[in-house]
C-alpha cells in the first residue's frame, strides 16, 4: 500500500550529508519532515496534490466575461465559455522547497460542438511524485446551463523498491447562469472512489463542491466555493479579481480550511498573459508561483467585397 509519509524518508536522503555541510543537510532535512508531516497529518485518504494557490487558478469558473483556460480545473463545465483556443502553464514552489514543486498544464479547445479540456499535473521530486493527465469536454445546454465532464489518469511513483501505482478518476460539473451576472453551479470529483494498487486499498478522495460567482462589471469579478472532500473539514475558497485597465489585473482570496492567503498580478500582452502569484501559510511561509497564459485568436473573416 502506498502511503504519503514516506515521501518523508526519500525527501530525508535525497541530498546526503557529509561532515562539512552536516548543520546544514539536518536543517533541511528538519524543514522538508516538517511540511511532509503537516500534509500526511492533514490528507487522511490519497488525494493528487493542487497547488496550494489552486482557488487563483480556478477563480474564474462561475463567471462568463473573466473564464479563462485554467478555469476548467475547478469546473469542467466552464469550458462552454471558452472563447478561442488557449493554452497555459502554472508552477509553484511550495513553501520554497524544490522537493513540493508543483506544475500544472492545461489546453482549451473551442469547436462547434462543444469544448475540450486537456490538462496535465505534477506534483513532488524525483524520489517521490503524484502525476495526473485529464481530458475534459464542456458545452452550453440552452442558454442558462453549462455541464461538464472529465476522466483522469492518475499515478504514483516512489522511488526504490516500491514501485508506482495508478488509478483511473472521473470527474462532473454544471453551472447554472441565473442572471447574466449571477452563476452557481456543482462539481464532483471522483464520486465512486479510484483505487491505487493491487490489493486497491489506497484511495483517491471524493470531493464535492458548490461554487457561485457574480460579474460585478467587465472590470470586477467576485467568487467563492464551498468544497468537502472526504475525511476532510469543510473548506471555503474565496476570491475578487479586478482589471485596473484592460491589460493588468489581480486577484487576491483565502482558502478556510489551512487558513492560507493568496494574491497575485496578471499582465496581458496582446495574446500572452503572465501572472505572478505567492501564497501564505502562517506556519509553513509563502509559496511563490507563476502562470503563463496564450490565447490563440481566431482568423479575422475575409473583407466582403463590393
Amino acid at each position: 500500500m502506498f502511503d504519503n509519509s514516506r515521501g518523508i524518508f526519500f525527501a530525508s536522503r535525497f541530498n546526503p550529508c557529509n561532515f562539512l555541510n552536516k548543520t546544514n543537510c539536518l536543517i533541511r532535512r528538519f524543514t522538508i519532515f516538517t511540511a511532509s508531516v503537516f500534509f500526511v497529518l492533514i490528507v487522511k485518504s490519497q488525494t493528487l496534490r493542487r497547488p496550494v494557490t489552486a482557488g487563483y487558478t480556478g477563480l474564474g469558473a462561475y463567471s462568463i466575461n473573466h473564464t479563462d483556460v485554467f478555469s476548467f480545473t475547478s469546473n469542467q463545465a466552464s469550458l462552454a465559455q471558452l472563447k478561442n483556443i488557449s493554452a497555459a502553464v502554472y508552477g509553484e514552489r511550495r513553501f520554497l522547497l524544490s522537493e513540493l514543486n508543483n506544475y500544472t498544464a492545461a489546453i482549451g479547445i473551442k469547436t462547434s460542438s462543444g469544448n475540450f479540456g486537456l490538462k496535465a499535473g505534477y506534483f513532488g521530486f524525483s524520489d517521490y511524485n503524484e502525476t495526473q493527465l485529464g481530458l475534459a469536454y464542456g458545452r452550453k445546454l440552452g442558454s442558462k446551463v453549462d455541464a461538464g465532464a472529465q476522466f483522469n489518469y492518475n499515478g504514483i511513483r516512489i522511488g526504490g523498491i516500491y514501485g508506482s501505482a495508478s488509478a483511473i478518476s472521473f470527474e462532473v460539473g454544471a453551472i447554472m447562469h441565473i442572471t447574466e451576472k449571477l452563476h452557481t453551479g456543482i462539481h464532483v470529483n471522483n464520486p465512486v472512489g479510484g483505487k491505487f494498487g493491487k490489493d486497491q486499498q489506497e484511495k483517491l478522495a471524493s470531493v464535492y463542491s458548490f461554487g457561485v460567482g457574480y460579474d460585478a462589471s467587465e472590470k470586477f469579478f467576485i467568487g467563492a466555493e464551498i468544497e468537502k472532500e472526504e475525511d476532510r473539514r469543510e473548506n471555503v475558497n474565496a476570491g475578487i479579481q479586478y482589471k485596473f485597465i484592460p491589460q493588468l489585473m489581480a486577484r487576491i482570496g483565502m482558502s478556510s480550511a489551512a487558513s492560507t492567503a493568496w494574491i497575485g498580478l496578471g499582465l496581458t500582452i496582446k495574446s500572452f498573459r503572465l501572472d505572478v502569484t505567492t501564497n501564505y501559510h502562517p506556519q509553513l511561509g509563502i509559496s511563490p508561483g507563476l502562470l503563463l497564459l496564450f490565447n490563440f485568436k481566431p482568423p479575422s473573416p475575409p473583407a466582403v467585397r463590393e
